[in-house]
């Protein structure tokens, strides 16, 4: 694993500043599509490896992952041992995904979360969506439908073994939320409901309707898209 290497040449002197220069001049001039997927990747490995022509590690990550999306949220110890890749690279890249996600979870908090739906999905697809494991999430509302916790429950199925209807209404109880959305991804890629998730559901709508506690939704998110049960009508 390396960042750079010591004894290569000059970037002005290999040509590849006039590339790298090229790159961003039009990255700053052009719009989303401005650039190909591996000519971004190229840029953020630009400033860990300022020494090497990037463009076959940018594309041999591609081919690794299967998507610049892939690349963004992979595990950081599975980028650090790609070849060519160290920690400074796999930083590089990481920091991308991590900023995404702060800025979809800002806009998340600062409107009422069923007036803003679109956010909160996106924010989920972003979070969630290329997950290699089934991960379970409550989002506790006020009564404005302001977001006042994101709570991680837990990774794995989505069953009473792993979240328990008592303890989800016990705890927007605890904080004193009024409503809550339950969410959870699909890492087969299908975002489509099971019966499981159907179940659970309606035990914690029940368990909530006794305590006033409202369940607005149960979204599933996944590499093929997502699925609002209310949408559905499963609620």
């Amino acid at each position: 694993m390396f960042d750079d290497d010591p004894d290569a040449p000059p970037a002005a002197q290999t040509g590849s500043a006039g590339h790298r220069g090229r790159l961003r001049a039009r990255l700053l001039a052009g719009g989303i599509d401005a650039l190909g997927d591996h000519e971004i990747i190229e840029l953020l490995l630009m400033g860990a490896i300022p020494r090497r022509d990037v463009k076959p590690l940018a594309r041999s990550l591609l081919q690794r992952f299967g998507s610049l999306a892939a690349v963004l949220n992979a595990d950081p110890r599975a980028l650090q041992h790609h070849p060519g890749m160290g920690e400074a690279s796999a930083a590089a890249l990481r920091i991308v995904a991590i900023a995404a996600r702060r800025q979809a979870r800002e806009q998340v908090r600062a409107s009422p979360v069923l007036s803003s739906w679109q956010a909160l999905i996106d924010y989920l697809t972003i979070d969630m969506a290329h997950l290699t494991v089934e991960r379970v999430r409550i989002l506790y509302l006020d009564t404005r439908n302001m977001l006042i916790l994101d709570d991680h429950v837990g990774d794995g199925s989505l069953d009473e073994a792993a979240i328990h209807p008592r303890e989800v209404i016990r705890r927007a109880l605890d904080i004193g939320a009024a409503a809550l959305i339950l969410v959870h991804n699909h890492p087969s890629g299908s975002p489509e409901p099971s019966r499981a998730d159907i179940q659970i559901t309606h035990r914690i709508a029940e368990a909530g309707r006794l305590l006033g506690i409202t369940v607005h939704d149960h979204v599933i998110v996944a590499r093929g898209g997502h699925v609002s049960l209310r949408a559905k009508g499963l609620i």
